[in-house]
């Protein structure tokens, strides 16, 4: 085992603590690795998890954050994981802190199923395992990354997440609680603009999904199914056949104009019911929010996840 910290030019008393905690470990045969620069401002945390990295030496990599808390048994199994599935980034479920926040984004993380690793990569969520639970080879990792190091404001989890299902990468999670997620309103992840991660997921959509399709429903009439209608590139935009909803004002309107459309006649969208639209469907409705209502709607169609249906919101 290694320990290898890298300090971002942190203003606290951080360094302190690790050079007392490098004497303990070390007494208990663990190899500490400390790193970092104390120029005036951080370079963020792609940078410094990429010279975590460059500076370790172990074969694996177990990647936890600052501010969570990781179970005594986690580097074993996911170790074991890991050996099982070298081409894959193995998670974990968590425990989150303070318990009650989060608690839709939460059951997401600990109840997705192993299809759903890989079918629910579109959603605002970002990666199906969590970035402070990852834990891979050093060789997968070096075949992927490194992460992107453009600082405040780079989602450098989920560009990394996209780059490793590129390269045909795996996604297995380790069904036990094995880290205690804190959730604070000054997490790194809340710098991140929410339009930035949107432009990021429609273009991957259209990169890994639309392309296997010749034409498709947006299940959503309203607010987010429109944004994203708006924003597919042309050719994308072309295979919508249809909107979908329950909504019947929405549905007695019979269809949607793109107003701003460069297009001749301007592009009318036909809005049906559910039961009278076509799979494929990209869903654009929140899951988890509506006492069960869509998601009983969705199963009475009896849809394959990732065939005839894939889950945008």
């Amino acid at each position: 085992m290694e320990l290898s910290v890298f300090n971002d030019a942190s203003k606290d008393k951080s360094m302190t603590i690790i050079e007392e905690w490098k004497m303990k470990l070390e007494d208990s045969g663990i190899l500490v690795v400390i790193g970092g620069h104390d120029s005036p401002s951080p370079r963020g945390v792609g940078y410094s998890k990429n010279q975590a990295i460059a500076q370790s030496s172990g074969s694996y990599l177990c990647f936890l954050d600052s501010d969570d808390v990781m179970m005594p048994q986690r580097v074993r199994l996911q170790h074991e994981a890991a050996v099982r599935h070298p081409t894959s980034i193995i998670g974990c479920q968590v425990r989150r802190e303070p318990p009650h926040s989060t608690e839709r984004y939460t059951r997401w993380i600990n109840q997705l199923t192993s299809d759903q690793l890989l079918t629910q990569v579109f959603t605002s969520n970002g990666p199906t395992v969590v970035m402070p639970t990852w834990f891979c080879s050093r060789v997968w990792f070096s075949h992927v990354g490194p992460f992107d190091e453009g600082g405040q404001g780079v989602p450098e989890d989920l560009l990394f997440f996209y780059n490793h299902l590129r390269k045909g990468g795996g996604v297995v999670r380790v069904d036990q609680s094995l880290l205690l997620y804190r959730y604070h309103p000054n997490a790194a992840t809340h710098s991140i603009l929410e339009t930035t991660i949107w432009t990021h997921r429609v273009r991957f959509l259209e990169e890994r999904a639309l392309p296997h399709w010749a034409s498709f429903t947006i299940w959503n009439a309203g607010r987010q199914g429109r944004r994203l209608y708006r924003s597919l590139t042309a050719g994308s935009r072309c295979k919508v056949v249809a909107f979908c909803d329950v909504d019947e004002n929405k549905i007695k309107k019979g269809f949607y104009c793109y107003e701003d459309s460069q297009e001749r006649p301007k592009p009318r969208v036909p809005i049906l019911h559910f039961r009278a639209a076509r799979p494929p469907f990209v869903i654009c409705v929140k899951l988890d929010l509506t006492g069960g209502a869509f998601e009983d709607n969705l199963r009475s169609l009896h849809l394959q996840e990732g065939r005839d249906f894939l889950h945008f919101s």
